[in-house]
Order: C-alpha cells, then sequence, then structure tokens
C-alpha cells in the first residue's frame, strides 16, 4: 500500500510541474490553485508512505515517476521538443524508477 502512495504521489507531482508552468508565475489563478493543490497532496501521499517506506528508494522513486511523467506530458501535450535521446533517457529514468522500487524495503 505504501508503494502505491508513492506511485500516486508521483503522478501528481507530475500534475504540479505541469500547472507551475501553465501558471506563468502564479499570475494565472486556476493552474496556480491547481497546482497548490496538487503539490500538497502529492507531499502528503509521500509524506504517509514514509513512514513504512525507506526514503532513499521512496524519495527516488517519486521523483522519478515525477520527472518522466512531466517530460512525456510536455512532449504529448505542451509542445516540447521529442528526440530519440530523450526517449532512451526517460526510457531509463523508468528502469531506474522500477529497480528502486523493487529494492525498497517495507518496515
Amino acid at each position: 500500500m505504501a508503494w502505491l502512495l508513492v506511485i500516486v504521489a508521483g503522478l501528481l507531482e507530475t500534475g504540479f510541474a505541469v500547472c507551475l508552468k501553465l501558471s506563468h508565475g502564479f499570475t494565472r489563478l486556476w493552474p496556480t490553485v491547481a497546482f497548490a493543490a496538487f503539490a500538497l497532496g502529492s507531499f502528503g501521499l509521500l509524506t504517509l508512505a514514509l513512514r513504512k517506506l525507506d526514503v532513499g528508494p521512496a524519495y527516488a522513486v517519486w521523483t522519478g515517476i515525477g520527472a518522466a511523467g512531466t517530460a512525456i506530458y510536455g512532449m504529448v501535450f505542451l509542445g516540447d521538443l521529442v528526440s530519440t535521446l530523450k526517449i532512451v533517457s526517460i526510457s531509463l529514468v523508468v528502469i531506474g524508477v522500477i529497480g528502486l522500487q523493487l529494492s525498497g524495503s517495507s518496515h
């Protein structure tokens, strides 16, 4: 259950990163509100998960999901540059996240 919280928190991290861009420096109300909601949800779920998980693997998985998710979202929906190197790099991040998730132990 704790790893599920980390995964959802990582997806929410993607949401807050995208909303941070869409807020244009916190000058647009609704993306700013969404940023705050996603950030609170993400940090809250990560905090709950850390009650049961080691901090290193959990944090790395959380940031990996957020980084890969944000990069993919940017390429698909925001017109970010798509390149072979970027796709390979995102794949390596995902492989690393899976490896860290498998290495994580619960207390």
